[in-house]
């Protein structure tokens, strides 16, 4: 089963971070795919930019908003969408992940969604 593992963090305190610091928190992230990419438990991951901007209808139209569209500290920096046996499985997957032990450093935490059989196939 695909699960989608979302990775939020505190801008400001990834802002805050040196090249060095940055370079050496990239290369954990890094690591830590090419190792998921090994096990096949490794479909896609991405890094996200802090801004984005929030689609919603508004009487009949679509507004645009500039985002996050959450008011928190916390923000999606980054997915990765793994093949895991059960939500167990993607449990254990995820914890591997540099940012399940950044949180208090950085902020960081992690959220586990399973992808819906019913839609998008």
């Amino acid at each position: 089963m695909r699960y989608l593992v979302l990775a939020y963090g505190d801008r400001k305190k990834m802002e805050g971070l040196s090249k060095e610091q940055f370079a050496a928190l990239v290369a954990k992230c890094q690591l830590h795919d090419a190792e998921l990419k090994k096990s096949g438990g490794y479909v896609s991951g991405h890094s996200l930019e802090w801004d984005a901007v929030c689609l919603r209808p508004r009487g009949g139209k679509v507004v645009t908003t500039d985002g996050p569209y959450i008011e928190a500290r916390e923000q999606v920096g980054g997915l990765i969408m793994i093949e895991a046996r059960d939500l167990n499985d993607a449990i254990r997957i995820a914890s591997l992940h540099p940012a399940a032990h950044l949180g208090e450093e950085l902020g960081w935490g992690i959220e586990i969604r399973p992808f819906s059989p019913t839609c998008h196939q």
